[in-house]
């Protein structure tokens, strides 16, 4: 059992030191499933998600802890485990227009992390897709559109988009249907040149 917190709504992340903590694959992977879950994990349990082993998950949780992304939760009885948590359910970044190269280059690192695991959920899926069942199949979509917009428009879909995604996120979704599969909804909306 966890006691209840008031939970903040998304961080923003500027400083360069968070953004290249954050900036690597099985951390991204641990702040994810970590925040799928209301009640937080152990090492042992992000293990299995991000294929380490629970030492190095353990490493990787310290360092994420150091940079505030992820805090001890309230053991589940046995004082033994550690349970960690995300301080928040999702982060965004905002290095600013800084022209400080320290935080250009986090800030690149890190969305370039992303990135590379959006692209690996995508190839994976296409690995697995003739072995789906049909309905998951159709129901999969991979789509790019290019819209003309004013930022002030952009804005406004992106608000939009995050509305219409709300009640299907994974942490705050109550009793959802049978059947019911974590998807990965991967969104970008970047001006073209």
């Amino acid at each position: 059992m966890t006691e209840p917190r008031a939970e903040r709504s998304r961080v923003t992340i500027s400083d360069p030191r968070v953004m290249r903590a954050l900036a690597h694959p099985a951390r991204l992977a641990i702040t994810e499933h970590l925040s799928g879950l209301e009640g937080g994990a152990t090492a042992t349990e992000c293990a299995e998600i991000v294929g380490l082993s629970p030492s190095a998950t353990s490493y990787h949780l310290r360092e994420l802890a150091k940079a505030g992304l992820v805090e001890q939760a309230p053991s589940r009885g046995d004082a033994r485990e550690r349970v960690w948590r995300t301080v928040s359910p999702s982060w965004t970044i905002d290095a600013g227009r800084t022209t400080e190269p320290e935080a250009q280059a986090a800030e690149r690192a890190l969305i370039e992390a992303w990135l590379a695991r959006d692209l690996e959920r995508s190839r994976d899926w296409l690995r697995r897709a003739p072995h789906e069942p049909p309905e998951w199949y159709a129901a999969t979509r991979l789509a790019d559109s290019q819209l003309l917009l004013t930022a002030a428009e952009l804005t406004e879909l992106n608000d939009a988009v995050d509305r219409l995604l709300e009640p299907y996120r994974k942490r705050s979704r109550v009793n959802p249907p049978a059947g019911a599969r974590t998807v990965a909804i991967q969104y970008k909306a970047v001006p073209l040149d």
